[in-house]
């Protein structure tokens, strides 16, 4: 179990905000939605795959440690994505949160609300597109070197404009359809039991990721606003 989540608990349980979880396989367009629906929602916008890259980058104890396993290729053991999800949560602890793209497996999520409770969140969205349409997504993504930002490639260059800062945009390394395929076969596999589980605890919505952002986030967002529409929480925090 997680120290740092644990000592997150207490503080968590006065959280009067939503809660929301987002999953959904790479490619489906999450980045995007999360960070569209945590300005609808006006909570911390929370990514497990964007705070470990910060960590590593900056050097910070966690980061040191995560560093050993990507660099090796191996996959971050759950305590040390516990960690450090859970250093993020205790700002949020009035504020509500989106968690995107955590938990990650079922021991993630058993642990999360072993700790936190059922009110660890109010709703968890799979943003489900078929895998054979987000491998073409993710074959066409070509990532900035000067901002980071996301710009598809239309016609199969290996270089684009990025749309956003107008930096180039190359494909990365690791986005090959070999490498590609991988990755989508080991979300499904440590995925598909915890969406079952939380769909055991009626948490569960599955939307529809296929059309434009808009159309998306529509489906989100009526989904995420019915839902916590229904939900009773504390008037305010304790001190």
């Amino acid at each position: 179990m997680s120290h740092l989540l644990m000592q997150t608990a207490d503080r968590a349980r006065v959280a009067i905000g939503p809660r929301v979880i987002v999953l959904g396989r790479q490619g489906a367009g999450k980045g995007t939605q999360c960070a569209r629906l945590a300005r609808h929602l006006g909570v911390p916008h929370i990514s497990s795959g964007d705070l470990f890259r910060a960590a590593i980058a900056a050097g910070t104890p966690l980061g040191n440690q995560a560093r050993r396993y990507v660099d090796g290729g191996a996959l971050v053991p759950d305590d040390l994505v516990l960690d450090l999800v859970a250093s993020h949560l205790s700002d949020a602890r009035t504020t509500g949160y989106l968690l995107d793209g955590f938990p990650r497996t079922l021991a993630q999520g058993q642990a999360f609300f072993e700790v936190l409770g059922q009110g660890a969140a109010d709703v968890a969205i799979e943003l489900d597109v078929p895998a054979d349409a987000v491998l073409q997504r993710l074959l066409a993504r070509r990532v900035c070197g000067g901002c980071g930002s996301t710009t598809a490639s239309t016609n199969g260059e290996e270089e684009v404009t990025c749309r956003s800062c107008g930096d180039a945009a190359r494909r990365r390394d690791d986005d090959t359809p070999e490498a590609i395929t991988r990755r989508l076969s080991l979300y499904d596999e440590e995925s598909g039991p915890l969406l079952i589980w939380l769909a055991d605890r009626a948490l569960l919505v599955t939307v529809d990721g296929r059309g434009s952002p808009d159309e998306v986030f529509a489906r989100i967002a009526a989904e995420v606003d019915a839902r916590l529409a229904a939900v009773e929480r504390p008037r305010g925090p304790t001190t």
